[in-house]
């Protein structure tokens, strides 16, 4: 549904901390499914762990926020050129269940919760091949550049 150039139009974020490949399913005011291709050319995994490569837990959480992002963007129409920000805040009840490590997909789920004066608040997932890696609840603010 969206490939990476889209994307891009979206997140302000760029190489090597863009964690967003595609888009696979968007429901505007609901939901997405988006994923990110862990390979072992990820920069981290120089050092986190050189024998025993593992996906910091920061970054999953970190990509669920970004497809948040990517959803919380297109359901108000807006992008970070239209002078828009939208900073992760917080987030709530994180569970890592299962590593995630390289030649995973890693499949990130977003659901809006609640939005209130341009804070919100998504239950977002991480999976591999249907077992959960990671489950949280992330906090985004909608702010002027």
């Amino acid at each position: 549904m969206m490939d990476v150039n889209e994307i891009r139009q979206y997140l302000p974020h760029r190489y090597p901390f863009l964690l967003v490949d595609r888009v696979i399913e968007l429901n505007l005011n609901e939901s997405i499914v988006a994923y990110k291709n862990v390979t072992i050319n990820e920069p981290f995994f120089n050092g986190h762990f050189p024998n025993h490569p593992v996906m910091p837990g920061v970054l999953i959480i970190e990509a669920m926020a970004q497809a948040a992002g990517i959803l919380g963007f297109k359901t108000m129409d807006k992008k970070p050129e239209d002078g828009s920000i939208y900073y992760f805040v917080g987030s709530d009840k994180a569970r890592f269940k299962r590593p995630v490590v390289p030649g995973d997909r890693l499949q990130l789920e977003a659901k809006i919760i609640t939005e209130k004066r341009g804070i919100w608040k998504f239950e977002c997932r991480a999976t591999v091949d249907g077992e959960l890696a990671c489950s949280a609840t992330i906090l985004c603010a909608d702010r002027k550049i």
